[in-house]
């Protein structure tokens, strides 16, 4: 009876720890990012009263007479399926699908979350407006005048500097991706280029010094007379204002003192060569030829001589028709693809894609990649131990944080404007409070009954 008592009362503690869990989990049923736990049971040592036997030749075997002595938590686990995805439209709100925490630093210290309400700060870190935790990634760096993002590099604070300046960036690289028909060009009824006259075509883009101010390139295309495959090319700057004393150089600098240049197409419509008017002729994989121009209003050198700037014309790769010019029998296009410098501008605005990056928007047109959110994933994510506010530290048994940006080694998706809510299901909570409760009362019964026998015992004597 004694045994039965203290059975009952190892039921009753341990259900209790069950029926703390459940309240756990229903207090934090709209918790953003909470995971739910689960209690597991499993009996405690039992006592023996007589040890099993082996058959013999005379009798059969006999089983072992144990005793339980009650029941204790095997253990208390963390859940970390998938919480349904609610829409905020907020861009700094950030909901992961699929494995993977986010990563926050308070000191030196990384701590692991699922929730996703992220804000900026009076600096612009990206933080945890709740707990000042400030959110990990990589930041972007400018690598040949382009933004690199190095994600093999230690983590560290994001910054999205909204409000600040973007330098204006003068023009280095100007790309050409036109087709000149090879017949005679016709005019046609929407052309994307500028018929000048029979033969003559014309591209437009604006270009920019490093004062950010605009400058139109303008340049003519005419076939030459009984030269199937060759064009001249006619290069001016600021044509409306006097062409900016343009000069176009293909071979050594200095050689060439005129703005036009000769493209020469092979038979099968591909580039084959550019020359320019000093007769420097190149047939190299990627074909590019140097314009230079006087920028106006900048301080002038030595002697007084006015400032120039120089950029780039890429025509494209030899013998390869992709994102170069070409000479098919196709109407003419006169297409400038792209250029790299701009004016001015401030940040408007950013943007956080399904792999993180984080991309500035700038009211010069510019858009330009700020960092890159990193996610961590773990061996075991339910050794991980729980610190309150949300987040989650390393122990010894849920393995080393793998950082690695989304998408990348089984890590899920960034879905910005939206958060993960908590994964606590209350049908199947308010279903495992009623299995606890009636658990707890069966114990209490028991440890009743087990009094009553007692109480009969001790009226025996009566």
């Amino acid at each position: 009876m004694m045994r039965s008592l203290y059975a009952g009362v190892s039921g009753l503690q341990n259900h209790q720890t069950r029926m703390d869990v459940v309240g756990n989990n229903i207090a934090n049923v709209n918790t953003t990012g909470f995971k739910k736990g689960r209690v597991n049971f499993q009996d405690l040592i039992s006592q023996n009263v007589g040890g099993a036997a082996r058959p013999t030749e005379e009798l059969g075997g006999v089983n072992p007479k144990q005793v339980g002595l009650g029941m204790n938590v095997a253990s208390i686990d963390t859940i970390h399926t998938q919480g349904a995805i609610q829409l905020t439209g907020k861009m700094s709100d950030l909901a992961l699908m699929g494995e993977g925490f986010f990563i926050l630093r308070t000191g030196k210290q990384d701590l692991y979350t699922r929730n996703g309400t992220f804000d900026i700060d009076e600096n612009g870190t990206l933080v945890n407006p709740a707990n000042g935790m400030r959110v990990q990634g990589w930041s972007a760096t400018t690598v040949d005048n382009r933004p690199y993002i190095n994600t093999s590099d230690s983590v560290g604070d994001l910054i999205i500097p909204i409000n600040s300046k973007d330098p204006a960036v003068a023009t280095t690289e100007v790309q050409l991706a036109c087709n000149l028909n090879k017949n005679t060009p016709e005019i046609p009824e929407n052309p994307s280029g500028v018929a000048v006259q029979d033969g003559t075509w014309q591209a437009r883009i604006n270009v920019y010094d490093s004062f950010g101010n605009e400058h139109t390139l303008q340049i003519n295309f005419t076939r030459r007379p009984d030269e199937v495959n060759r064009w001249n090319a006619e290069v001016t700057v600021d044509p409306e204002y006097g062409g900016a004393n343009t000069i176009v150089e293909v071979g050594a600098a200095g050689n060439s003192t005129t703005n036009t240049f000769v493209v020469e197409f092979g038979n099968l419509g591909t580039l084959l060569a550019a020359e320019d008017g000093a007769g420097d002729r190149i047939a190299q994989e990627l074909l590019q030829v140097q314009v230079a121009f006087d920028v106006a209003g900048a301080t002038p050198g030595e002697g007084g001589a006015p400032v120039r700037q120089t950029f780039n014309l890429n025509l494209g790769e030899v013998g390869n028709p992709e994102g170069s010019m070409t000479q098919f029998a196709d109407p003419s296009s006169t297409k400038v693809r792209e250029q790299n410098g701009f004016g001015m501008g401030y940040m408007t605005s950013y943007r956080i894609d399904q792999s993180g990056v984080i991309t500035g928007i700038f009211s010069n047109g510019n858009n330009r990649p700020l960092g890159q959110i990193a996610l961590a994933t773990f061996m075991n994510p339910g050794g991980l131990e729980k610190q309150g506010e949300n987040v989650y530290s390393v122990t010894n048994n849920s393995g080393i944080a793998l950082v690695d940006p989304a998408g990348i080694a089984g890590k899920g998706k960034i879905l910005a404007g939206n958060l993960e809510m908590s994964n606590v299901d209350l049908a199947e909570q308010f279903t495992d409070m009623i299995v606890t409760q009636r658990g707890f009362q069966a114990n209490s019964r028991t440890i009743q009954t087990a009094d009553q026998l007692l109480q009969e015992l001790l009226t025996l004597k009566r």
